[in-house]
């Protein structure tokens, strides 16, 4: 029964990782762009139009956090191929070489 448990605990933690990285990023740029596109007026986009300083922090934000996690999962992959385990205690990355 404790096997079963594990397993549970383990899949929805994957599930959750996948939902927030799978569908999560995506929807982030978006938020990003739609930020963008936003004129400050009645929420409809308008061409020509520069957006506010607040929608233009917004997306430059949405955007830097985007690439910063596909930057650390490119990162991820590589040190992985070199033979450079990478764990994570809390927030911050710890690289250990494999023994």
């Amino acid at each position: 029964m404790d096997q079963v448990l594990a397993a549970l605990d383990a899949t929805w933690r994957i599930l959750l990782i996948g939902i927030l990285l799978g569908a999560g990023l995506p929807a982030l740029f978006a938020v990003g762009v739609r930020a963008l596109a936003w004129s400050g007026t009645d929420g409809a986009p308008t061409p020509g139009v520069r957006p506010p300083l607040k929608a233009r922090l917004v997306a430059y934000l949405c955007f830097g956090v985007a690439i910063l996690a596909v930057l650390l999962g490119i990162t991820y992959i590589v040190l992985h191929g070199f033979g450079i385990n990478v764990t994570f205690n809390g927030v911050i990355p710890v690289f250990t070489p494999k023994h």
